[in-house]
């Protein structure tokens, strides 16, 4: 019988509960997102023309990806603190690595969204326009291309070593799905629904959706007031964002 390892319960931030959910909730949002613009052009042109034709599904879908991609950095953290039980080095560099990928990932979202506000106020054409002219400008997030594709395959070979996904077939194919993620494309306005990415963001989730679930059940239930607070920050938090 094959075990995952999983961290013990510790006060370490985030702490188990916000690592767990992220593990379990990052990579199914990611997937959800792309699911949600599946059949559109994964490029620029097509993603600005669907978001003329559809631009509450677009929105959606950009926002589904963008909050898996914050949730990934508890997951990320997650990752690491059960690799660098054996193989802290690994898991020091992964965890690094990954997370400054996920840094730019989030910079790339920002960008997205502003070209299809140019939708909105320029029209398509003149929106198509604007960010072809400005698709290569220079940003310093480019540095982070790099650890968004290097940093899943640095954790994986960790994982690998540390046995963090069980011994056996099993643990090595899961470490193999997580380095997967390494394929997904980066960018703005990439879709992302073309096969080899869907495989990625499954593999992504074969890794470490069912770790998540463990660290989940490792130690005692929150409180219920704390639940209760959490479920409430939510709402709270995007009202008051829309006040300004």
């Amino acid at each position: 019988m094959t075990t995952t390892h999983t961290p013990a319960a510790t006060t370490t931030p985030p702490g188990r509960w916000v690592e767990g959910t992220g593990l379990v909730l990052g990579p199914l949002l990611l997937l959800a997102g792309v699911l949600a613009r599946a059949g559109e052009d994964d490029f620029f042109p097509g993603q600005l023309a669907a978001h003329a034709a559809a631009p509450a599904r677009m929105a959606l879908s950009y926002g589904l990806y963008t909050a898996g991609v914050v949730l990934l950095w508890p997951a990320v953290t997650g990752l690491a603190r059960v690799i660098g039980a054996r193989r802290p080095g690994w898991a020091a560099w992964g965890a690094t690595l990954a997370v400054l990928g996920l840094f730019g990932r989030v910079f790339h979202a920002g960008v997205s969204h502003l070209a299809f506000q140019l939708v909105d106020v320029l029209g398509l054409p003149a929106a198509q326009r604007a960010v072809a002219a400005t698709y290569g400008a220079f940003h310093v997030f480019k540095a982070a291309n790099i650890c968004i594709m290097g940093g899943w395959v640095v954790l994986a070979i960790g994982a690998s070593l540390a046995g963090a996904f069980g011994p056996g077939l099993r643990g090595t194919a899961r470490c193999v799905a997580l380095a997967s993620a390494a394929a997904l494309p980066l960018g703005v306005l990439k879709g992302s629904s073309d096969p080899a990415s869907l495989v990625a963001l499954a593999g992504l989730a074969v890794a470490l959706v069912p770790l998540g679930v463990a660290v989940l059940r490792t130690g005692p239930a929150p409180r219920w007031w704390a639940v209760a607070l959490a479920v409430a920050f939510v709402p709270v938090a995007f009202v008051l964002g829309l006040t300004g």
